[in-house]
């Protein structure tokens, strides 16, 4: 167990497994360096798939996309939503870095809300609400992730500053609260499709996304 005291950083991590990952990304195989992390509560585990170009200098500022997991987006293509589309972009640029890397949480689905809540929220904006009224109309936060366990990694990792690949601000804003330099944001630009358009809309005009 590896435990560390950054500022108000409180939860331990638990480097539970490290491997090098093959992966196939645009026709070609890319190895990467695969860790992956458990905070206290046992549901919150989280990925970091790193890469590294050989003979990058140790003080290299890597670009990092935090990327929260979404089952309909990442794995089954939806059109609901950018995130694969983002997800695919941040492969892009972290393979073709110096120095990369991915912390992918399966535990922020739906924006921490949950896949089942997530699926009730698409329900009502089926029926004409956006992402945000949806949230609200379940009860549920707009946007209930926190970046606790990633910032952790980050100092895990030997990484207190970075260039962050994201649109969110809050999410800039909730890393440096935790002790992380974001030194850039680095925007993720996607194409909006007839399905997504409003979700990027209300991205844009309610919670303040850089798009």
């Amino acid at each position: 167990m590896k435990s560390n005291a950054v500022k108000s950083v409180v939860l331990d991590i638990d480097w539970s497994a490290q491997t090098i990952l093959p992966i196939e990304f645009q026709g070609q195989e890319i190895a990467l360096d695969a860790r992956a992390y458990q905070g206290v509560d046992p549901a919150s585990q989280a990925l970091a798939l790193i890469h590294r170009v050989p003979g990058t200098p140790a003080n290299e500022l890597p670009l990092v996309r935090v990327h929260s997991g979404c089952v309909t987006g990442d794995i089954f293509h939806s059109l609901k939503c950018d995130c694969y589309a983002q997800l695919q972009d941040a492969l892009k640029k972290i393979t073709t870095a110096p120095l990369g890397v991915i912390i992918y949480l399966p535990y922020h689905e739906g924006r921490g809300i949950g896949l089942v809540n997530k699926i009730r929220a698409y329900a009502l904006q089926d029926q004409g609400l956006d992402t945000v009224d949806a949230n609200i109309e379940i009860g549920e936060p707009i946007d209930a992730r926190e970046y606790d366990l990633s910032a952790q990694i980050l100092f895990d990792l030997g990484m207190p500053e970075i260039r962050l690949l994201t649109n969110n601000p809050a999410k800039v804003e909730a890393l440096k609260s935790q002790g992380v330099k974001v030194i850039e944001q680095v925007a993720s630009i996607t194409e909006p499709s007839l399905y997504n358009k409003r979700y990027l809309d209300t991205k844009r005009s309610r919670m303040a996304h850089k798009i």
